[in-house]
């Protein structure tokens, strides 16, 4: 049973879009990136698992539970961490964790107490009092203390210095190895990249993309640079997956799609001077997705 499923997940607001036609299957036990760029239905997405709004059309079920008729059941097994966190402005840390506790008819402070030692907080000081990377931990820590089957994280990294975004990505990873499940939502590649397995992109209020990391790589073009050697003809035209986008003098610019070995193979015994080839460049294949009108 997956731990997250849509099927033909519609939210309209009015005549306005929210998402369209979102269908998803997310694994138990998964790092799952959910990407796109602000406005692309991500946050919506999210609210209608929550059970925050409910589905113009389709389905949308967490544990096999639907998001919106047992969302009071779901929400015992989801922990949460929202893009626009906010707290009581008088809460601390350890009041916010008897709360957590006390909603969940749980004592979360030796767990909670754990997390705050990785996270570097100080759990006697006021939100008030506290930075925005501060209450950014104190939201991570108040989702993961219960230990959630599924975790749903939406931009939670944005506030954080890379050493504790490090040690957030350690801890969601020893969690999917023990069977939780991670829906990571973020505009950023890089930060998802990092950590997640598999990516869905929603563009538009669409899916357009829902793949393994593994597969995504095999489309992502490799960049290439060949230096002929000087008085030794080129070649006149180049292979089918090298795509050319400059020739200058004896050097030939362009992005090779696929693994290099066919590339390779072909520039055996030609006059080669220097060639360099790059890793997958998944930037510019997801900056492409995010364009309107891209397939």
């Amino acid at each position: 049973m997956p731990a997250i499923e849509t099927q033909s997940l519609t939210r309209r607001y009015g005549n306005r879009r929210g998402i369209e036609r979102v269908t998803l299957s997310v694994p138990e036990g998964s790092l799952f990136g959910f990407l796109g760029p602000n406005g692309a239905g991500k946050t919506t997405t999210i609210r209608v698992l929550l059970g925050f709004l409910r589905p113009t059309s389709g389905a949308a079920t967490i544990c096999g539970l639907d998001c919106w008729r047992e969302s009071a059941i779901v929400k015992k097994s989801v922990g949460y961490v929202p893009g626009d966190l906010r707290l009581y402005p008088w809460l601390s840390g350890r009041g916010a964790l008897r709360m957590v506790g006390a909603a969940r008819g749980t004592d979360l402070a030796r767990q909670g107490n754990a997390l705050a030692q990785m996270f570097d907080l100080e759990m006697n000081v006021p939100v008030r009092r506290m930075s925005r990377g501060m209450r950014q931990k104190l939201g991570l820590i108040m989702a993961l203390a219960p230990e959630p089957r599924v975790l749903i994280l939406d931009e939670p990294t944005s506030a954080l210095d890379p050493i504790m975004q490090d040690r957030l990505r350690e801890h969601l990873r020893g969690m999917a190895r023990r069977g939780h499940t991670v829906f990571f939502s973020s505009h950023s590649l890089g930060e998802v990249e990092l950590l997640c397995d598999r990516i869905a992109i929603v563009r538009e209020g669409q899916l357009v993309v829902d793949a393994t990391l593994v597969a995504i790589r095999s489309k992502a073009g490799r960049a290439v640079t060949i230096r002929w050697r000087e008085g030794a003809p080129p070649p006149l035209e180049p292979p089918p997956s090298l795509r050319l986008s400059g020739r200058e003098g004896r050097t030939w610019i362009g992005t090779h799609d696929g693994p290099p070995e066919p590339l390779i193979a072909w520039l055996h015994g030609l006059p080669v001077e220097d060639i360099t080839i790059t890793p997958p460049d998944l930037e510019t294949l997801f900056r492409q997705y995010y364009q309107p009108g891209a397939p």
